[in-house]
């Protein structure tokens, strides 16, 4: 193996692009997965939803959500030059948010004035209005709420994009799990200890392993929280906006990508790290997604997905320096890293490279006050 600046631990969409900014700046990178390219990032539906997505937390996290955002045409720019024109399918679509039920209404009335004292864009609809923007919906709904800044990227062909940059960059890619950080007496992290018995050796060493990051540094305080995805197909997709609601309850969403494909999403199980897929999950989700748009009891059955998101105790991510020299925390990011992506990469390179711990990222120290 080569004799790396920096071992990212972790090949999902964010040790991937974190490992793609530091290697444009000249370092040379190494990238520890087993796979890299799946887990969490292979199952996500690739919402890229930081107000409809926004459930009263902190402002620190919203303001994070939405400069990510804000990142988003350019990364993507950036990203299909430097992976020889690959399409990673961003679409500035809006989301339309289904009432299910009056009470469903007044809550997301609830939620639109609180969107818009944070001078968030978004619009309550009347049932008229909803079913003018999307017919494909169930007839009946009360309203709704559109989002026109929630938008989607196919995040399977934003993790080809991002495999086939570091490669032209010259990132090394090691497909092995890592068994631990190696500590050097005196002077901080000093590279990993591979599953299989060797070791690499690097300055800096980003944890960005997900759900498993506990598994490599067990301070770090994320849990899984597993998460199923279905796949359907249709020749004849009827909308073209991202579609969220909850049906008696239970959120479900539907994300259609311009190849006939609809990400159907997501279930939510403290369950550890059992990926197996679970009927009842798979059946609540296919009973609410065609609750909202009845056409889909039509469509072709592709595909259940199932993988853990990384969770922390306040649900937000965990970026900065850890208490070991030498060692960069990346995880932590729940059900926004795909949209995280672009911001962490940019401010976790800067770390890497200049030193520098933005104020972007600042009030995400891994070792902030809410874990105390």
């Amino acid at each position: 193996m080569s004799n790396p600046d920096v071992i990212v631990v972790g090949g999902g969409v964010v040790g991937l692009a974190v490992a793609w900014r530091c290697a444009q700046r000249g370092l040379r990178v190494s990238v520890v997965d087993p796979a890299p390219g799946h887990g969490a990032a292979h199952t996500a539906a690739g919402m890229l939803a930081p107000v409809t997505e926004l459930h009263y937390e902190g402002r620190a996290l919203l303001e994070l959500n939405l400069e990510s955002a804000r990142r988003y045409p350019a990364f993507v720019a950036e990203l299909t030059e430097d992976s020889g024109g690959l399409d990673v399918g961003y679409r500035p679509c809006g989301t339309v948010q289904a009432a299910w039920d009056a009470a469903d209404l007044a809550e997301l009335r609830s939620l639109q004035a609180f969107q818009a004292s944070l001078g968030l864009d978004s619009k309550i609809l009347t049932s008229r209005e909803l079913r003018e923007l999307q017919p494909s919906l169930a007839a009946g709904l009360p309203g709704g709420l559109f989002a026109p800044q929630d938008h989607q990227v196919d995040n399977r062909a934003l993790v080809a994009a991002l495999l086939a940059a570091v490669r032209r960059r010259g990132v090394e890619l090691v497909p092995d799990s890592v068994a631990e950080v190696a500590e050097v007496a005196g002077v901080g992290a000093g590279g990993v200890r591979l599953a299989s018995g060797g070791r690499l050796s690097a300055g800096t060493t980003v944890l960005a392993a997900g759900a498993w990051s506990r598994t490599v540094v067990p301070s770090v305080p994320v849990r899984p929280v597993k998460g199923q995805t279905l796949r359907l197909y249709t020749q004849k997709l009827s909308f073209d906006q991202v579609i969220r609601g909850s049906v008696r309850g239970n959120p479900v969403y539907l994300v259609p990508r311009r190849s006939g494909e609809i990400v159907v999403g997501a279930s939510s199980e403290e369950a550890g790290f059992d990926l197996r897929p679970r009927a009842g999950a798979v059946y609540d989700l296919l009973r609410d997604a065609q609750a909202l748009v009845p056409e889909l009891s039509e469509t072709e059955f592709v595909e259940v997905s199932t993988s853990v998101r990384p969770g922390t105790p306040d649900n937000a991510p965990l970026l900065g320096r850890s208490d070991v020299d030498g060692l960069v925390i990346a995880t932590g990011h729940y059900r926004n890293g795909i949209l995280l992506t672009p911001v962490t990469a940019d401010e976790i390179g800067r770390l890497v490279v200049d030193g520098v711990v933005s104020d972007v990222i600042a009030p995400f120290h891994p070792a902030r006050q809410a874990f105390a």
